[in-house]
């Protein structure tokens, strides 16, 4: 860790107990400027620093973490078709399913019932 990166920590620190300070003693921004003496553009200045430090960290943490599925194609397993309720409406060579709010269009030729299972497995969270 470089010696800069070190200071920047110790800011952050030191700024992050003054606004915790703050807050434990219950006081309006104004009024705790006025009793530590420092100025509440100062004081704001802090807490957007610490904020922006903690968008930054909290970025690192779920590009970390999420493993995200890459964009294109992705497999959806046919199983049982769905208990939920399935509307159909057939216009010249096309059906379209709803099922729950999401519709899935296709043509006439294609089985209703492998659209519903689609529209299914599209419903589930990722």
């Amino acid at each position: 860790m470089n010696t800069r990166a070190i200071a920047e920590e110790y800011r952050l620190a030191h700024w992050a107990q003054i606004v915790r300070e703050r807050q434990e003693n219950r006081l309006s921004i104004k009024a705790y400027c006025e009793s530590a003496g420092i100025h509440e553009n100062t004081y704001y200045y802090w807490q957007r620093k610490l904020r922006e430090a903690a968008c930054r960290e909290l970025n690192k943490a779920q590009s970390e973490t999420t493993s995200l599925q890459p964009v294109g194609f992705t497999e959806i397993k046919l199983a049982e078709p769905p208990a939920l309720p399935i509307q159909t409406v057939a216009r010249q060579n096309q059906v379209r399913v709803d099922v729950a709010g999401v519709q899935v269009t296709a043509g006439s030729e294609y089985p209703i019932g492998m659209l519903a299972v689609l529209v299914q497995g599209l419903r589930r969270p990722c």
